[in-house]
């Protein structure tokens, strides 16, 4: 069998679906070539591999674009979804799913109503996360040993610095060189803000004690790398002062915010970073002066008052020699004293025992009548009885006879008579027992044990006032010295050679010849 063919209807060509696709692709690809697309970036996604979808849009359309892996660090920026832009690059097709897309190989800001607008949702973003908190500012340190700068190592703001420091105050300078603008400038930028911060206390390369981050002047654009995120959130980050001065003193970048001081231009920044030698002698000079006049005030002032208090002050001399009198005096007078008061003692003492009575006489006497007294009780109670029993009987006889007397009365009677006899007796021992308790009381043995324990507790009084008696000081080996007035003598070197001088001593009194008196040193005795 063989083959049939249909043959077209008419003269249309045909066409596979690869050679539309392919034949739409090269065709935008002439047509178009490389291109800049003005647009605000939406629907931005980026995947794992590296590569950034989004989509350009205007008022009226939509064009769909891709940023391949390689080309994000060449950028120039970071894409968001809501900034307007520039993208540089050229149209291609996309064949297995008919569409058209823009491969981006640039991209920049789409003018400077762009640019602030991100500044100032990226400064908005950052302020509600606090790093621009007033809390976080460090003080900038007076005199710092060391001073960093993150600048280009080109141009003339590290010589600014460099001829600052050296006029006001050299101090050594270390540089981290950085391109302050372009492509990645921003990355290393905080690089070198984390580098100085990571250096270590002590190490091979000093740690700064401030750090200076510095560009000139220039347009947004310019300096958009002190704008990034990158670079704000490594000064809000730094432990070192950080001192911003990027463009000139009407620019204002984020860094300036998250900065601990911001200063208009890198000059001034060097002047903030260290004090001006000839102010801090200056200042010193003066200070030095104030505190040498107060010091002088302030002597002066307690001189004045030493003199004031040294007019109040009696004087010491002759009030130490009338205490030196008086104690003198004092000593004679407690010598004479103690034996005269034990002697008046010792007499009241013995005119009290002469005034005591005959102890045993009085006893005997007491003894004696107690006994009388009890003879004559026992003597009277039968008389007493008798007379009761008389009166008794008496009463009885003038009594009208007994008509109707019963053997109960009559035992009453007698029951009377037995305890008017029992009373009597009972009293005459109740007496007796009382003179039996205070006759041991009035015992000699114990009035003569209270005598010698009042004579023992006297010899004992006696016995200390003796022990710190003058006399018992003079039997111990000590003497008292009088010159021939009768002075006492009481240094050494007062006395001149051939003074005669009496000597008293505890049995008697001796009259002595100086040879001339010496000071001996306290404590030892002179040979």
């Amino acid at each position: 069998m063989g083959e049939t063919r249909l043959l077209p209807a008419g003269n249309i060509p045909e066409y596979s679906v690869s050679e539309i696709s392919g034949a739409v692709k090269r065709t935008l690809e002439g047509a178009f070539g490389r291109v800049r697309v003005r647009g605000e970036i939406t629907e931005l996604k980026r995947y794992p591999s590296g590569h950034i979808y989004l989509s350009l849009k205007d008022e009226g359309g939509k064009i769909a674009a891709v940023v391949w892996k390689s080309s994000v660090p060449r950028l120039g920026l970071d894409p968001e979804n809501g900034v307007e832009v520039i993208a540089q690059g050229r149209i291609t097709a996309y064949g297995e799913r008919s569409t058209y897309q823009l491969i981006i190989e640039r991209m920049e800001y789409a003018g400077a109503g762009a640019l602030l607008a991100r500044i100032e949702m990226l400064r908005q973003r950052l302020a509600e996360e606090g790093l621009f908190a007033p809390e976080r500012k460090q003080p900038i340190p007076l005199l710092p040993r060391v001073v960093g700068v993150v600048t280009s190592e080109r141009g003339a703001v590290i010589q600014d610095i460099r001829t600052t420091i050296l006029r006001r105050f050299p101090r050594p300078i270390l540089l981290w060189p950085v391109p302050v603008q372009g492509e990645g400038a921003a990355a290393q930028i905080a690089a070198a803000i984390r580098g100085f911060d990571a250096l270590p206390e002590g190490g091979t390369v000093p740690r700064p004690d401030v750090l200076i981050v510095a560009r000139g002047g220039g347009s947004l654009e310019d300096l958009m790398a002190f704008n990034e995120e990158v670079v704000v959130r490594a000064a809000a980050e730094c432990r070192i002062p950080l001192i911003s001065a990027v463009g000139h003193e009407t620019d204002t970048t984020l860094i300036d915010f998250a900065s601990d001081r911001r200063a208009p231009t890198p000059t001034a920044a060097a002047e903030l970073a260290v004090p001006s030698r000839t102010e801090l002698a200056a200042d010193l000079a003066q200070k030095a002066a104030r505190l040498t006049g107060a010091l002088n005030r302030l002597a002066q002032e307690r001189r004045l008052r030493l003199q004031r208090a040294e007019r109040g002050l009696p004087d010491l001399p002759s009030l130490v020699g009338v205490a030196r009198q008086r104690l003198d005096d004092r000593a004679v007078r407690l010598g004479l004293a103690l034996p005269n008061f034990l002697a008046a003692r010792r007499a009241g003492l013995d005119r009290s025992a002469a005034r005591l009575p005959d102890l045993a006489a009085m006893l005997r006497e007491r003894r004696a009548a107690l006994e009388e007294r009890g003879r004559r009780l026992l003597v009277a109670l039968p008389a007493l009885v008798a007379g009761r029993r008389a009166a008794l009987v008496d009463v009885e006889r003038h009594l009208p006879p007994p008509k109707q007397i019963t053997e109960a009365r009559q035992g009453a009677v007698a029951l009377l008579g037995q305890r008017l006899r029992a009373g009597l007796q009972h009293s005459t021992a109740q007496r007796q027992q009382a003179g039996a308790r205070v006759m041991p009381r009035l015992s000699v043995a114990s009035i003569r044990a209270s005598l010698r324990e009042m004579r023992s507790r006297l010899d004992g009084v006696a016995g200390r006032l003796e022990a710190v008696s003058p006399e018992a000081v003079l039997a111990r080996g000590y003497a008292l010295v009088f010159d021939r007035k009768g002075t006492p003598v009481t240094s050494a070197v007062t006395v001149k050679p051939g003074t005669e001088l009496r000597l008293h001593f505890a049995d008697g009194d001796a009259k002595v010849t100086a040879e001339g008196g010496r000071k001996t040193r306290q404590g030892s005795l002179p040979l």
